[in-house]
């Protein structure tokens, strides 16, 4: 402020009420106050917020598809931070889902889901109500969790392929149930030993979870991420600014008159003068177009005969005669189980399973899948037979 010019920075501190500060960040990475190590700038925070407010988008589509249920993943809060600061605000286990990246960019993020969480998940997934979260974090729930976790960074990596103008795959998700205040972090991935990047979102998964869900970086690949993002606007505004310097696009050629003239010879109607640059007056060549009026198109409302008052009844009996002789599959269920995959390991000759059907209930009858009727088991000769005792009606 010496030359008595106040700069940008200056005046945005005076209208907040503060005091400038001695020289302003820098955006290339220096020392932000952004966090723990302050490694990224206020411009790379809020890169990384965006990126990962566009990716989870994507993976929480993904995750409606497996739990069927609405999914809200709310706007990121980026931050750097350190092990000892993350681990103290988990006082309970949670299960850390690693992924890799194997193409396009070069590390892996961290994902740390609270317990409740993924017992409500994978509940969900295997076609429970979500509320059956009283059993341990098996093995069976951390493979589901992987797979959920394994479509829901599939679909992000997709979105970032867009974002970061390059192909990006990851690797196989593996996720492990530990205590993060008990648990070394280089047991976990060897860049959560120094400072690195906590996006957190807030998860609510319809009326069963209301939680918070965390994704860790390195320091070293949001940098990376926030300069693809660079280049790829950088590119795309350089492209857009070719464009805006073109040549002014000649009009369409004219269409050629609906009938030829009888007579070569003769003089063609009197026709306004092209407009011409004015460089074209420095004896430059004319330009091999000229405006020609365009001819009258004659339009009008397309007429159908109506149909006759037994159309559709005739017109359905007929589709339904065309697939009369279409074989279905027809299905008998007796009742229904569920069974652990430790459980059906165990199966061997001799091993009763206990369905959910009381003895002398009518079973089941399917088509194709769908429920239609109920019946009861008859033997008819030596072989099993069903008579219907019921037509289910939607």
């Amino acid at each position: 402020m010496g030359d008595g010019v106040l700069s940008q920075d200056e005046i945005n501190a005076l209208l907040s009420g503060g005091i400038p500060d001695a020289a302003p960040a820098d955006d290339g990475g220096g020392d932000s106050g952004g966090g723990a190590g302050g490694e990224l700038s206020t411009q790379q925070i809020d890169t990384i917020g965006e990126v990962a407010n566009i990716s989870m988008g994507s993976a929480a589509t993904s995750l409606f598809t497996l739990v069927n249920l609405k999914v809200e993943i709310s706007t990121p809060v980026v931050s750097e931070t350190n092990w000892d600061d993350l681990a103290s605000n988990y006082t309970e286990s949670c299960v850390v889902v690693r992924i890799g990246y194997t193409k396009g960019i070069d590390g892996s993020n961290v994902l740390v889901l609270k317990e409740n969480d993924v017992k409500v998940i994978t509940d969900l997934m295997m076609g429970g109500d979500g509320t059956n979260t009283d059993s341990e974090i098996t093995e069976l729930h951390l493979s589901a969790i992987s797979e959920a976790m394994n479509q829901m960074m599939g679909a992000s990596a997709t979105s970032l392929s867009s974002m970061l103008g390059m192909m990006v795959d990851i690797s196989p998700p593996t996720a492990t149930l530990t205590d993060l205040s008990t648990i070394s972090p280089g047991e976990i991935d060897a860049f959560l030993e120094n400072n690195f990047v906590r996006i957190a979102f807030k998860m609510e998964i319809g009326d069963l979870v209301d939680s918070e869900m965390m994704q860790l970086y390195p320091v070293s690949l949001a940098k990376e991420m926030c300069d693809a993002v660079q280049n790829t606007m950088e590119s795309d505004s350089n492209s857009t600014v070719d464009s805006g310097v073109a040549a002014e696009p000649a009009p369409a050629p004219a269409a050629p008159p609906p009938e030829a003239a009888p007579q070569a010879a003769a003089a063609p109607p009197p026709q306004a003068a092209p407009q011409m640059d004015p460089n074209m007056m420095a004896g430059q060549q004319m330009p091999p177009y000229m405006y020609m009026p365009q001819p009258t198109i004659n339009v009008q409302p397309a007429q159908f005969t109506p149909f006759g008052p037994g159309f559709s009844a005739q017109f359905a009996q007929e589709n339904i005669d065309l697939i009369l002789d279409v074989p279905l599959d027809v299905t008998v269920e007796l009742g229904r189980t569920n069974k652990t995959i430790q459980d059906i390991l165990d199966f061997a000759p001799g091993t009763i399973i206990e369905l959910n059907k009381i003895a002398g209930e009518p079973i089941d009858v399917l088509v194709n899948g769908k429920y239609v009727a109920k019946g009861e088991v008859v033997v008819i000769e030596e072989s099993f037979g069903v008579r219907i005792t019921e037509i289910i009606k939607e």
